[in-house]
């Protein structure tokens, strides 16, 4: 009995430290336990009735990509509280570059049309030479008059994929090639997942490093910042820049999965509300929040649009509810709400 004892508590210290190196390597690429469980979760839904449904696992696929938005653009709102009003037109131009790019026809003279694979990737480049650019221009500004300048850039940008119909078609819709040819789901449904886990962890370890931290101080207070030595315009355009590279590259997702591309449904502002209104909802700062409010929210809000049609917008509405009610009750959001849980659990035990 002795001896098993023994055997006990010298396994027991064991496995804590087993535990605690695996946390560990986990927290170097900014994930929680709790967080990869959760992914693993995600990843097996679609092997689990219902969800394994053709319509459900294309809400499971845009909960991911606002999930994804989400994160990038409380990256940016969240960390040098900056609200990039023109998020989702950004998007909108990775989405249309990449759908030119891999058009069969081609850009007249050339060239014939490259794979969406590698488009996707030229449309993160090219929303990361815009962000860098308008940053530039825009993140010397304070205020509300940085994102009203984002705003005005966004519009410009609309405007543009709406008048050049000889490109993008306008109106008219263009059709870009698909990214996987298939009928189902579930192959897009895995491409947006990696590319959610991509966008969270690549800004995740951002946040980790000396530019996140100059970030949060900028973000607290631009002065004090300024007077520590850090040069706050120049650490506001590497953020600008890293957002919307994401968001590019989520917009060339974007464009291949859904198949008809408009300006109105992808770049128009309601587009950015919808992610701003997720990001506060989940709780500014905390990067996750978006990703975890955002699955259920399109559950809820595909639901409504089956059962109240006569009623379009009303998830707009919803949204701005919600956000004004967590905004005066619950500014941290639901990251706020799960780090009180945490902390009144713990105390209990202590």
């Amino acid at each position: 009995m002795n001896t098993e004892k023994t055997l006990e508590t010298k396994r027991a210290p064991g496995l804590i430290g087993a535990w605690r190196g695996f946390t560990t390597a986990l927290g170097h690429v900014g994930v929680s336990p709790l967080g990869l469980a959760l992914f693993i979760l995600a990843a097996l839904l679609p092997l689990i009735p219902p969800f394994d449904q053709e319509h459900i696992l294309r809400w499971l696929i845009m909960g991911a990509f606002l999930g994804a938005q989400a994160v990038a653009f409380d990256f940016t709102s969240g960390y040098i509280n900056v609200v990039n009003f023109g998020f989702a037109a950004v998007l909108g131009l990775g989405a249309y570059t990449s759908a030119i790019l891999s058009n069969e026809l081609g850009i007249v003279a050339i060239h014939p049309g490259w794979s969406p694979w590698i488009t996707i990737w030229i449309g993160a480049l090219v929303a990361s030479m815009f962000g860098f650019f308008l940053g530039w221009l825009t993140l010397r500004l304070r205020g509300i008059y940085a994102a009203v300048m984002a705003w005005f850039a966004g519009i410009a940008l609309m405007g543009l994929a709406t008048n050049l119909t000889d490109i993008t078609r306008g109106s008219l819709g263009f059709s870009p090639r698909p990214l996987i040819e298939t009928p189902s789901n579930l192959p897009y449904y895995y491409v947006i997942l990696a590319m959610l886990a991509l966008t969270y962890i690549t800004l995740r370890l951002v946040t980790k490093s000396h530019l996140g931290l100059a970030f949060r101080c900028i973000g607290q207070n631009i002065d004090a910042a300024r007077a520590s030595g850090i040069n706050p315009t120049r650490y506001r355009i590497i953020n600008f820049t890293l957002s919307c590279t994401f968001a590019g590259l989520l917009g060339g997702f974007y464009a291949h999965y859904i198949g008809s591309l408009t300006p109105k449904t992808v770049m128009h502002t309601s587009k950015t509300v919808e992610v701003l209104a997720l990001a506060y909802i989940g709780g500014r700062g905390s990067l996750w929040g978006g990703i975890v409010t955002a699955f259920p929210f399109v559950f809820f809000i595909e639901y409504l649009r089956s059962n109240l049609q006569e009623l379009p917008g009303l998830h707009l509405v919803i949204y701005g509810v919600l956000m004004i009610l967590v905004m005066i009750f619950y500014p941290d959001g639901v990251a706020g709400l799960y780090r009180w849980i945490v902390a009144r659990v713990k105390s209990r035990f202590r």
